[in-house]
Parts: C-alpha cells; structure tokens; sequence
C-alpha cells in the first residue's frame, strides 16, 4: 500500500475558512460559518475529520452519532484533488472510531445525481433504501437514502472485506 501524501486529524476551529471554502465549492446548499462551527465543536455527538497535504486542507468528513448509528452529515474534497482517494481514507480513518463507539450501522443522502459519491458509498456497502423528494430543495434534485452495516475490516482500497 503506498503512503498517502496528507494525514488526517480532527477538525479545530482554525479549519473553519477551508471548510466552508469546501462546502461553498461542493454544494449547491453549503453550510453556514455559524453551522459549521457548531458542527465541529461538538465533539460529544460529533467527529469531524480534515486531510491535510502540505499545510493545506484538501478534504474532510463530518459524521453524526445517534446511539448506535452513524450519520454521515458530510464529506467534501477541494476542488481539484478529486478522485486521489482523500474520502476513502477519511471514511477509513472513521470506521474503526465508530465501532468503538458501538456503532453497528451507518446511513447519509446523496444527491441522485452524484453518481461517483454513490460509487465510493457502493465500496462501502452503503445500498439505497429510500428517496427523499425534494431534498436539495434549491436545485430540487431528490436524495437517496443509503445505509450500511458498519464493516469490521477493510481492504487497503477502502472497500468492504466482511460485516
């Protein structure tokens, strides 16, 4: 397995700028300043993750903790750093942290659209359950809901080995 050129850390308010220029390049809804920082200073429900490569913030992940789920609230990579695996390793980083917090399964949405966020997901055995209309109401494109068992080992790819 080759070495990744960024590591991983939690989140702190001095990302708070590079996320939301994330967000403000990723989604059609991005989130607040004031969200955010609520978002990763929460750290009793909360875990918020970044890739940092050379100084420079370019991915993180945001998931939410409700007794034994997961909720994946949101994931992003900067503009142009697409595609080198930054998610993967950012979901990879959360897994093992998620099982020691008993968690056994895992949900998020993902725009229909997005079809390369689904496929990342896919690797993961996140499968569509549902569709919420309407979800990104300002572009209104529908969200499939997807969930997961939480997978107890991965491959070096990311992708599930067993459940």
């Amino acid at each position: 397995m080759s070495h990744q050129p960024w590591v991983i850390r939690e989140a702190s308010r001095r990302d708070l700028k590079d996320l939301l220029t994330i967000e403000e390049a990723q989604f059609p809804e991005p989130w607040t300043k004031r969200m955010m920082l609520d978002e990763i200073t929460n750290h009793e429900t909360r875990r918020y993750t970044v890739a940092v490569e050379a100084g420079v913030v370019v991915g993180y992940l945001g998931v939410m903790f409700v007794m034994d789920e997961l909720h994946v609230n949101t994931i992003g990579t900067l503009p142009g750093h697409e595609g080198r695996g930054i998610a993967t390793s950012l979901l990879n980083d959360m897994w093992p942290v998620a099982r020691a917090r008993g968690v056994l399964r895992a949900t998020l949405e993902v725009a229909v659209s997005n079809t390369r966020a689904q496929d990342l997901y896919r690797r993961f055995g996140f499968a569509p359950v549902g569709v919420r209309k309407n979800y990104y109401a300002k572009i209104g494109e529908d969200a499939l809901v997807l969930w997961a068992d939480v997978p107890a080992t991965l491959s070096a790819d990311g992708s599930t080995l067993s459940s």
